[in-house]
């Protein structure tokens, strides 16, 4: 604004300057040229015959006008007193038109334009004199000085508006960028429940809209981890409260008989192991949270299925549960063998555990357009509806102490959620209409080689 408001300053000003110095140049060369004229059928030039050719013009408004001889000497002056007729002229214009040369120069100062301008007078090519003009002109000087007046004034005005403006969108623009400042420092301290209250559709408030949106990120994952360090701490607490307890029966029961010793030993072998299988999840799950994966190549899923069905059989065969599978077309997925094999095996795995002795589950895969899709479906209890949207958190479960009776660590459902995703695949969980459960996961289909 500061370069605007001096440029309003100067460019004006110069231009009108340069355009009443061209045009005063003009009209006193014409006014020179008028008398040169007069004066240019004199064979010479004295005092007497420049005065009648003199008297002879029009009053031209000019502030003095001189006539000299060739040889510098002023033979006419229109000054009223002190003129310097008889005396010799060596104005530089003057001597620039004895020279032959037409001449004239303009310059601003003291509030007026001083004009100049000179010529000389010919007979027969011959230099006989010169005539030279000044004006003197104050009414064009304030003219300009008032343009330079007006503009000061409108540039005063101009430069306390701006001020005014930019000090009220200042204090706007510092009081919204304190409060988001305020709102990050309480996130930093820990209060994610604290929200920026910007009001607005400017940079700042769209800026403050993606911290809220980012501290309801915040909020959410941490309260995810606060309850995922509960419930793990609550799941790694219980086996060891069941190891400690059956060594203290040990070590205070005198006289322990063996066949009582064998049976203690082993409920701890199997706290152990469910420990060791808690473990496992939870370092997968760190896997997957940190991005950790193996390369993936293009894997066919109907081999793995066909594997986690062997390996399950027996456990199905003991519980009176029969396992069948159909499959239709070229299941080909972009992932791993490992991560592929575990989906299938824990979906399969709590299908089995929920399932009622004498009822089947059933694997279904099939490709449907750029997707491969897997389902494995039982006949057990189903999932309440209250259940549906956080069947796949870690550590939840429907029925905690049937669960835990199984075996499991509440972490199987929660891996396959998100294996499957890291992959570009979902899955989703559903009751049948004739009861039981059905879990659906879609990978993106990926032709070529499958290892």
């Amino acid at each position: 604004m500061a370069a605007v408001l001096l440029l309003m300053n100067t460019y004006p000003l110069l231009v009108s300057e340069d355009l009443v110095f061209r045009t005063k140049a003009a009209s006193l060369q014409n006014s020179v040229s008028v008398m040169v004229y007069s004066l240019s059928g004199l064979d010479q030039l004295d005092e007497e015959n420049v005065a009648q050719a003199m008297a002879a013009l029009e009053e031209t408004g000019l502030s003095r006008i001189l006539v000299t001889d060739s040889a510098g000497k002023v033979l006419y002056d229109t000054r009223e007193t002190n003129d310097a007729v008889g005396e010799y002229s060596f104005y530089t214009e003057i001597v620039q038109a004895l020279l032959g040369v037409d001449t004239s120069s303009s310059s601003y100062r003291d509030g007026a334009f001083r004009s100049r301008a000179a010529s000389p007078v010919l007979y027969q090519n011959q230099i006989i004199g010169a005539v030279y003009a000044y004006e003197y002109d104050t009414e064009q000087a304030a003219l300009l000085e008032g343009l330079q007046s007006n503009l000061l004034r409108l540039s005063a005005g101009i430069a306390v508006a701006t001020l005014c403006i930019s000090g009220l969108l200042s204090l706007a623009l510092t009081r919204k960028i304190a409060r988001l400042l305020t709102a990050i420092r309480k996130v930093r301290e820990g209060a994610y429940s604290h929200r920026a209250e910007v009001r607005g559709r400017d940079e700042i408030a769209q800026l403050a809209q993606e911290f809220n949106s980012l501290t309801d990120r915040l909020q959410t994952t941490e309260n995810a981890r606060r309850r995922f360090v509960s419930d793990a701490s609550h799941e790694l607490k219980t086996p060891l409260a069941a190891i400690r307890l059956l060594t203290d029966s040990i070590l205070q029961t005198e006289n322990i008989d063996p066949v009582t010793a064998r049976e203690f030993v082993s409920d701890i072998g199997a706290e152990a192991e469910r420990l060791s299988r808690i473990t496992e999840d939870l370092l997968r799950l760190t896997r997957l949270d940190s991005g950790v994966m193996e390369t993936p190549t293009v894997v066919d899923v109907l081999p793995v299925m066909e594997q986690v069905l062997r390996m399950m059989g027996l456990v199905a065969q003991e519980k009176g549960t029969e396992l069948t599978y159909r499959a239709e077309g070229t299941c080909t997925v972009l992932a791993s063998r490992d991560e592929i094999h575990q989906v299938i095996y824990n979906l399969t795995d709590n299908a089995v555990k929920y399932a009622p002795p004498g009822s089947t589950v059933q694997l279904s895969l099939s490709r449907q357009g750029e997707q491969v899709v897997l389902t494995v479906e039982d006949n057990g209890p189903g999932i309440p509806a209250e259940d549906l949207p956080r069947i796949f958190e870690r550590f939840y479960r429907v029925d905690k102490a049937r669960s835990r009776a199984a075996g499991g660590t509440g972490l199987g459902l929660a891996i396959v959620s998100d294996t499957v995703a890291k992959r570009g695949g979902t899955v989703e969980a559903a009751n049948r209409p004739g009861g039981g459960a059905v879990f659906t996961v879609r990978w993106p289909w990926q032709g070529g080689g499958a290892a």
